[in-house]
């Protein structure tokens, strides 16, 4: 992983100080605080992502991110890099500055003690510890505060950060790769490749973007997948499968956890002797009964997970949505037909009997990846 605090000579151009109204500029630096940002995906839960740049004279002086929960905030590696430097400058952070004191201490009272100028500030925290509180502070000790540079991009960010902190879950994304005639797989269950290269590379960013990634049994036993990221450099999220009876395969690419940690969750306390196996090669069991997704997404809230990818079949697929546990879908859509009455689509039975039933996305948008699109919504 990179470190935090990055090099000052980045390839940015300079920029003269900012005018009192949003600027090219500051737009340019917030949208630099993102791109060091997002340096720490899936590393910071149940942390936001944020990002920070020093500007004086023109020059950017100091840049940084947050890496992960426990470890400075960006502010501090911005401050750290620019020095002497920062007193009479201008920041840009992604997320407003923190006013308490938990694993680290606030950001309001550094800056306040290295004399920045002014703080530029892309979106209020939506933390109660935090929301308005940072801000105030600043603006209390005599230094300029501008808020929502960039606002819908830093929250576009954080979006998990946001859910969890505003409804006490995870966020949920369901993604599926589907033919264009709506399957999942062939007939006979095999389902490799729906995609073309391009898209599922963009499924393993969004992997190594995830803190877990869950499938059910069923498509355990079918396709043995991997679950990571392919990416000797990335985060590979906590590998999930949901199972009621724990009827599983004894070898799967999913038990090797030295590739990444593997938690299988089921209701039932028979196959005692699988059960220990997994325990033997690292795979963590844990019993939950009901075994329901909003019970699983509840628990991987317990666990400081902040965004959850599914990556199941269609039954399972129905029953997250169902339960509530899905906020947001995408859909990779491949231009081939398999055809097939009983072929596999990507979600099951939601038992909606009108097409005025359907549940419609909002804020949808699509491109092209390849030979294949790839839609993006959200559920109401």
């Amino acid at each position: 992983m990179q470190n935090s605090s990055v090099n000052a000579q980045s390839n940015f151009q300079s920029c003269s100080p900012a005018p009192p109204l949003v600027s090219a500029c500051d737009r340019a630096m917030m949208k630099r605080c993102i791109e060091l940002a997002r340096r720490a995906l899936g590393r910071t839960t149940p942390n936001p992502l944020v990002g920070a740049v020093i500007v004086q004279n023109g020059e950017i002086v100091g840049e940084g991110f947050h890496p992960g929960a426990g470890k400075p905030h960006a502010e501090v590696f911005a401050l750290r890099q620019a020095g002497d430097n920062a007193r009479g400058a201008t920041i840009y952070v992604s997320l407003e500055p923190c006013n308490h004191y938990g694993r680290t201490p606030p950001c309001s009272e550094a800056l306040i003690a290295a004399q920045v100028a002014k703080v530029v500030v892309g979106m209020v925290d939506p933390n109660p510890l935090v929301s308005g509180s940072g801000i105030e502070r600043l603006r209390k000790a005599g230094i300029e505060v501008v808020v929502g540079v960039e606002e819908e991009a830093c929250r576009q960010l954080n979006e998990a950060f946001i859910h969890r902190i505003l409804y006490q879950r995870p966020l949920g994304i369901l993604k599926y790769a589907m033919t264009l005639d709506g399957k999942i797989a062939t007939i006979s269950g095999h389902s490799t490749w729906v995609t073309g290269a391009e898209s599922r590379a963009l499924v393993h960013q969004l992997r190594a973007a995830c803190d877990a990634v869950i499938i059910g049994g069923n498509t355990l036993r079918l396709d043995n997948p991997h679950l990571t990221s392919h990416h000797p450099d990335a985060h590979n999220p906590l590998r999930v499968v949901m199972t009621r009876t724990l009827n599983l395969p004894l070898n799967a690419h999913l038990w090797q956890t030295a590739d990444a940690p593997t938690l299988v969750l089921t209701e039932t306390e028979a196959h005692p002797d699988l059960r220990e196996q997994l325990l033997n090669k690292g795979v963590e069991v844990v019993t939950l009964k009901p075994l329901t997704p909003a019970k699983a997404m509840a628990y991987l809230y317990d666990r400081q997970l902040s965004m959850v990818l599914w990556e199941c079949g269609g039954t399972l697929s129905a029953r997250a949505i169902a339960d509530g546990t899905v906020q947001k879908v995408l859909a990779f859509i491949a231009p081939k037909i398999v055809g097939g009455q009983f072929a596999p689509s990507p979600v099951g039975d939601l038992g909606l009997a009108t097409m005025t039933d359907a549940l419609t996305l909002e804020r949808v948008s699509w491109r092209q990846l390849g030979s294949d699109y790839v839609v993006e919504g959200y559920l109401p």
